[in-house]
């Protein structure tokens, strides 16, 4: 190696050379320190690969394990959320199945109100015309006006099930969502209405407005049958003052019961229901019966006028004779009507007698049934024959004089039971009873 000196910065530094010698050959290299700072770096980098590859060959296995586990807790994590996910959509769906069910079961209970109030409409409707009919009025009934009764408007079943199809949200294009916004667990908004809630009021109000139609049902039932037993039983006064009496008994065996032409039988079984509004139906049919019978006893007795035209001359009752001028028994009441007057049968029956008979002159007699007859004397013209089926207001004679008579009149008897009673009785009967009758 040779050693330079500078003269201006004193020694220089030695450079390494070094010498390769092979055979003959000689060769040296120059070695500069940024050759040794490369090779130092070019190792280093090499130590630090090797070892780091080293140590991944030797801690694989455990990196590997790691993640593997993390994995399978993850994956432990995702099912335990699965698991309550599904276990609360469980209860979800249970909650809903069972409020639906809570909901069907009040639909049932709601179509089988609805269909009994349509089912009495057909029963309550016949009993109803029969009133009408026979001019009984309601005695302080005040039908509701948010909601039609049933016997006016029958119930529509149909009506019902879209009704509640709309209040349980399966009309709309949406129901799902409706109905799982129904049962969701979470509580509603303040100030707003559970959808649950809403149902319960609504079917409480619909319960309700079913209870109000049947109750007025009940009401109007119980009015008409109160109507009819007194409109009987004034009946039953008024004849019983002018001298008919229909027994009870009688009344009760014919309540119901068919014409003989229409004759029917079978043994007695009670009615087959107990319930009150069946009850306050047989109690109405019973009551109309009942005044249907009186009514049909009514028109079968001698009530009307035989010359409504004509005025009283004479009255029932002792009287001085026209013609011994003593007194004397007058057994009937006297009309003034000229010679040709149209007399007609005060009730209907049949012809007994039609022609002379003694002092009367033409005379025409009916029997109307119950030991009741009429007499209708000094006729002109008699129009009927005996044996005739009368009816009330048909013409059967004309007035005249015939007989023992001092005039053109006529004479007219009401007999009960073959004794002469007075026919004013009546007739100011037949005007009380035109009342109940008409």
């Amino acid at each position: 190696m040779v050693s330079t000196e500078s003269r201006v910065f004193g020694k220089r530094a030695q450079k390494h050379i070094i010498i390769l010698a092979s055979g003959d050959k000689v060769r040296h290299m120059t070695f500069q320190p940024w050759m040794a700072a490369v090779s130092v770096c070019f190792v280093s980098v090499f130590s630090i690969g090797y070892l780091a590859a080293t140590s991944y060959l030797v801690l694989r296995d455990d990196l590997i394990g790691g993640t593997m586990a993390r994995q399978a807790r993850m994956q432990h994590e995702y099912e335990d959320r699965i698991a309550a996910l599904r276990a609360q959509v469980d209860r979800v769906t249970s909650r809903q199945l069972l409020d639906q069910q809570v909901v069907e079961d009040k639909v049932e209970k709601l179509l089988r109100q609805q269909m009994a109030l349509s089912s009495r409409h057909g029963r309550l409707g016949t009993l109803l015309d029969r009133a009408e009919e026979s001019g009984i009025a309601e005695k302080d009934v005040q039908p509701s006006e948010a909601a039609p009764l049933a016997y006016e408007k029958r119930a529509d079943a149909s009506g019902g099930l879209k009704a509640i199809e709309r209040l349980m949200g399966m009309g709309g294009k949406e129901p799902q969502q409706k109905m799982a916004l129904a049962y969701a667990p979470q509580s509603a908004p303040s100030g707003q209405e559970a959808m649950s809630d809403r149902a319960d009021r609504l079917f409480s109000k619909v319960t309700l407005s079913l209870k109000d139609i049947e109750q007025e049902q009940k009401t109007r039932i119980e009015s008409l049958t109160a109507g009819a037993s007194e409109a009987t039983d004034a009946i039953m006064t008024i004849l019983a003052r002018a001298g008919v009496k229909v027994a009870k008994d009688e009344m009760a065996a014919t309540e119901g019961v068919a014409g003989d032409e229409d004759a029917i039988g079978g043994p007695f079984v009670e009615p087959e229901t107990t319930e009150a509004f069946d009850n306050s139906l047989i109690g109405l049919d019973t009551a109309l019966a009942r005044l249907e019978n009186v009514r049909s006893q009514v028109k079968k007795l001698p009530f009307n006028n035989p010359s409504p035209a004509s005025d009283i001359t004479s009255s029932f009752g002792n009287r001085l004779d026209p013609f011994l001028g003593r007194l004397a028994l007058h057994a009937g009441i006297d009309f003034r009507a000229p010679t040709g007057t149209r007399i007609v049968a005060t009730a209907p029956g049949t012809v007994m007698t039609a022609g002379k008979n003694g002092g009367y002159g033409n005379m025409v007699e009916i029997d109307h049934g119950n030991g009741i007859t009429t007499r209708y004397a000094h006729l002109s013209t008699i129009l009927v024959n005996v044996g005739d089926k009368i009816t009330t207001g048909e013409a059967i004679a004309r007035s005249g004089s015939t007989g023992r008579s001092t005039g053109p009149h006529l004479h007219y008897e009401v007999r009960l039971n073959g004794e002469a009673v007075d026919p004013m009785r009546f007739l100011t009967a037949g005007i009380k009873l035109s009342h109940y009758i008409n």
